[in-house]
């Protein structure tokens, strides 16, 4: 296992045709890896970005029928390239699973994940958004071991629960990856210091390819596609228009960064007292 290789995210933003979007994330991906990248991450909802119900159910397929799926798979083959498919709206029953892929430079899934927490909230803007009344969580999270480096896998609204992180770098995950759909709201506030944050804690690369700018379903998201260091430092970042951005892996750094600071060996089980404490 080589310890360094080029990490890539291509931001984009999806609108409602999935051809369209199929298109961009393939051309994306190929642009990535004439710039030498090994691994390159498209966003959450690679394939459609789309708020209603109704319009999703009338184009989402199972993921052996999704061409989207069958198209970077055949892109990573033909580049052979490492290729996370951010994810894709996937018909689960009645309801839909927004999941992950990661795709070998072979072509076949290695391992797949389904977003664990759901994004439901109201924001001061008036913005309102139910994912649970559209998606079913996934209750599983996913280390993948690879030849390039040992990936753990999130989505998006997941960054926000710094234990999932911790224990995915308990288990080995040296890159975290949190492919987003993030609102142009929450992303000013919060993305770049949560992306950093979860870096640090875990003393892991972090890499979040975003969607970025105003989608055809009236969502504005906050693009801002992110490659972390496990120091915090930021080794790259986009800005709102779609695009590719690289920087390089150096896996000694993870190990390097856990040394210094060893907060992962040093966790201690605790309790928690709740006093009342009333004058």
């Amino acid at each position: 296992m080589s310890e360094r290789f080029v990490a890539a995210c291509v931001q984009m933003r999806s609108g409602r045709d999935p051809a369209a979007n199929r298109d961009a994330a393939v051309a994306g991906l190929r642009e990535a890896a004439a710039q030498g990248a090994r691994y390159v991450q498209t966003p959450e909802m690679t394939s459609l970005v789309e708020r209603s119900k109704e319009r999703l159910f009338a184009v989402v397929t199972d993921d052996a029928s999704d061409p989207t799926l069958a198209a970077l798979r055949q892109t990573a083959r033909e580049t052979g390239t490492w290729v996370q498919v951010g994810s894709l709206a996937i018909r689960s029953g009645d309801k839909i699973a927004n999941r992950a892929f990661l795709i070998g430079p072979d072509g076949a899934v290695v391992a797949s994940y389904d977003k664990l927490h759901l994004f439901d909230v109201d924001l001061p803007s008036g913005e309102s958004w139910r994912e649970s009344s559209t998606y079913t969580g996934g209750g599983c999270a996913v280390v993948a071991e690879t030849p390039l480096a040992t990936f753990g896998l999130s989505i998006c609204y997941d960054i926000r629960f710094p234990a999932l992180y911790r224990a995915l770098a308990e288990a080995g995950a040296e890159v975290l990856t949190g492919p987003a759909c993030f609102t142009r709201q929450t992303g000013e506030a919060h993305w770049q210091v949560l992306q950093r944050a979860r870096a640090i804690e875990a003393g892991a690369f972090m890499v979040s390819a975003a969607q970025g700018g105003l989608h055809e379903d009236g969502r504005e998201t906050y693009g801002h596609s992110l490659i972390v260091d496990p120091w915090g430092r930021v080794l790259a970042e986009a800005g709102t228009e779609p695009g590719v951005i690289l920087a390089e892996i150096d896996l000694s750094l993870v190990a390097d960064a856990q040394a210094r600071i060893p907060a992962l060996r040093h966790a201690r089980p605790f309790t928690v007292a709740r006093i009342a404490a009333r004058s």
